[in-house]
């Protein structure tokens, strides 16, 4: 019988197996809450980071080496989120994503499998996606600080400013030199 996916989504939240579950003095809901909102950042990391490399691999044009690397620097530094995510919620004694069809069932960022995508679009894709990414890992820490998770909302803070860097660094690079907005 097959898992529809509100049972799967059900089954897929909450706190870890007994034998996974970490002391914290937290209160149950609190860590149930935390890990759900860092799942789905989780999950949006891996999709971007996907997305990231897939631009990186794809990347054509006069400005090629340039995008290249730059993607490669940005991956790298979305695959760097990754452990801690996961440790973090681990650490609170939540479970975490096990799966490339969990990322799929929690992740927000949408994916491009285009055939070809064009260099401008591919950065301003990836411009919003990180500035996507930013406005999630605010709301993940706006569950942090209801919750009194001191911890997680630091570390959240600096995925913030990596992903603000992220943002302007696209941006600038697909800017015209008479387009200034946002």
């Amino acid at each position: 019988m097959a898992i529809s996916k509100s049972d799967q989504e059900k089954k897929d939240a909450g706190a870890a197996n007994p034998a996974l579950r970490t002391p914290t003095d937290l209160k149950p809901e609190a860590t149930g809450q935390i890990a759900n909102a860092l799942n789905a950042v989780l999950a949006d990391v891996f999709a971007l980071y996907m997305k990231t490399k897939n631009f990186h691999w794809h990347m054509s044009g006069p400005h090629f080496r340039d995008y290249h690397l730059l993607l490669d620097d940005q991956a790298t530094e979305l695959f760097a989120m990754t452990d801690p995510l996961a440790e973090r919620i681990r650490k609170l004694g939540g479970k975490t994503l096990r799966s490339i069809g969990h990322v799929s069932r929690l992740q927000r960022i949408p994916d491009n499998d285009a055939d070809f995508v064009e260099p401008s679009q591919m950065l301003g894709e990836l411009c919003d996606n990180n500035r996507a990414l930013a406005a999630s890992l605010r709301e993940a820490h706006e569950v942090c600080d209801d919750n009194r998770d001191i911890a997680t909302a630091s570390l959240i803070e600096n995925w913030i400013d990596e992903t603000e860097e992220r943002t302007w660094f696209l941006f600038e690079a697909v800017r015209s030199p008479d387009k200034t907005g946002h």
